[in-house]
């Protein structure tokens, strides 16, 4: 039996149409700054695009300057010829000294997502405008706003699409498979910054990465090869909504851990909706969320190791306490033999009002309008954010960055065949980021949680974070945060502002 219904390859912010542009842009009225076009540094004939434009943005009530450079950068083979070129936008503050100012190297998940969620849902100088609280679907086709939760107060940023996303792509389309795999995906990005920090001079400056979801495998795979290919040293590691180990969300007949991960979440979730016994539902959220750790990583864990030799009065007063914390009727949790998938919670914690819960964020409800199955048709969490990203990026590009382009921007774009790598074993980057934290004393890790996140669960990052192989002395480089929202905590703005003032004071404590 599969015992876990979330996504095993697309852990993705959302799902968004990819949209072609339309039409060509008008040429810039008189008035307007042209675009400035850099000037090619390679040896080769091949010109790469490149388009550099200037803003501003007021964060915290202080004017940020800033240059924007939208452009391709090439990977390079041993020979020193491109085997890909890589989509990028950069953010640099105006007049700030390369030396001492940090930058940050941002990237989504999937694997097969562009930045755009990153980029427009969270850390650059423009953000689509959705609604305040994150459960209202805004009217398409949306539009953009100045970020004043910015991270340009504090970090340069650069938001780089991998191979096969965005406009990125391979320099021979028959070998596209050459990127796309944990490791190859890996070494790929970590050539891309290699040569960004060279081009710009950049060597000096204090470095970060922040990933969100699969990029939280891609970040602690890539602290650690920086390191050991390139000698670049990470002062910090962000890691949004993400995961390290792949066996903390794929449940099979003998793995338990995704199911035991997910209580406190779900728990969480029925204290939202007003659906916990008086008790609970009149304490707070945390308190019913410490009772069910106390459960789950005792009781729980035990029932589920000794599965069909539980006797059945251990069974039943299992069964019982899981209705207890997640709202759901005894006989659905014992029919399920006391696994409750994200799928199963869903489809009814609210049945008797004809709703369903979203996945990405479970505070956002939904009708499908389908109770025969056990999983939900639809994700209501989808309804909004949609596509307006998607069709924000592209008036954003052409309109704004005048990076002009005819090819669509892909921002999200399946990737069959990602290569987890040979042998029997889950994907993992805690050894990695394990190695690199030990031969990087200096490296901090913050992990940034939604509890209504119910595709990487808190207690997933909890889990790994508890199990890294560190001495004594570097978990004080372990930071955690939480938030009310979900995968995409940053489309709640409350959390959105907590969100910049938790990594801004990561950023500059790391500086310390």
């Amino acid at each position: 039996m599969f015992r876990s219904s979330l996504p095993v390859v697309f852990l993705l912010s959302c799902s968004l149409a990819t949209l072609a542009d339309e039409a060509k842009k008008d040429p810039p009225k008189p008035e307007a700054k042209p675009a400035e076009k850099k000037e090619e540094p390679k040896k080769d004939d091949k010109k790469e695009e490149s388009s550099v434009t200037h803003g501003a943005v007021t964060i915290g009530g202080k004017e940020v300057k800033y240059k924007a450079t939208a452009a391709m950068l090439p990977i390079l083979k041993a020979d020193g010829k491109p085997s890909a070129q890589v989509f990028h936008i950069a953010y640099t503050k105006e007049g700030a000294d390369a030396k001492t100012r940090p930058v940050t190297f941002c990237f989504n998940g999937g694997p097969g997502s562009s930045s755009v969620w990153l980029h427009l849902g969270a850390f650059g100088p423009k953000r689509v405008d959705l609604p305040a609280d994150g459960l209202t679907p805004p009217k398409p086709p949306g539009g953009l706003v100045p970020n004043e939760f910015s991270l340009l107060s504090d970090t340069d940023l650069v938001f780089i699409d991998p191979v096969n996303t965005g406009f990125s792509t391979a320099t021979d389309p028959q070998k596209v498979n050459e990127f796309l795999g944990v490791k190859e995906d890996i070494t790929a990005v970590a050539e891309f910054i290699r040569l960004w920090i060279t081009r710009e001079k950049r060597w000096s400056s204090p470095k970060f990465l922040a990933g969100e979801s699969y990029g939280g495998i891609r970040g602690g795979g890539l602290a650690e090869h920086l390191a050991s290919r390139h000698r670049i040293y990470l002062n910090g590691l962000i890691i949004v909504s993400g995961l390290l180990d792949y066996d903390t969300l794929i449940g099979t007949t003998i793995n338990d851990l995704p199911n035991m991960v997910l209580v406190p979440a779900l728990t969480a979730m029925a204290h939202y909706h007003k659906r916990l016994p008086a008790d609970l539902q009149n304490g707070t959220r945390d308190k019913a969320i410490a009772e069910a750790r106390e459960f789950v990583y005792r009781d729980y864990s035990h029932a589920l190791h000794m599965a069909h030799d539980l006797p059945k009065a251990e069974r039943a007063t299992v069964v019982k306490k899981l209705a207890r914390l997640t709202g759901l009727p005894e006989k659905l949790i014992d029919d399920n033999n006391m696994l409750i998938s994200s799928g199963l919670f869903r489809e009814h914690l609210l049945r008797d009002q004809g709703l369903v819960l979203g996945a990405y964020d479970a505070r956002v409800t939904g009708r499908d309008a389908d109770v025969s199955e056990n999983f939900p048709e639809i994700d209501p969490f989808m309804n909004v954010v949609g596509g307006i990203a998607a069709a924000s990026m592209n008036a954003y590009l052409r309109e704004e960055l005048k990076f002009e382009r005819d090819l669509p921007y892909e921002a999200l774009k399946p990737q069959p065949g990602w290569n987890h790598g040979e042998g029997n074993h889950y994907t993992s980057v805690n050894h990695d980021l394990a190695k690199a934290m030990k031969g990087n004393p200096h490296l901090h890790v913050l992990a940034l949680m939604g509890w209504a996140d119910l595709v990487t669960p808190p207690d997933n990052m909890v889990h790994s974070l508890r199990h890294l192989a560190i001495p004594a002395e570097l978990r004080k480089n372990i930071h955690t945060a939480e938030y009310e929202a979900g995968h995409m905590m940053y489309t709640n703005q409350p959390d959105m502002k907590k969100m910049h003032a938790d990594i801004a004071a990561f950023i500059a404590g790391c500086l310390k």
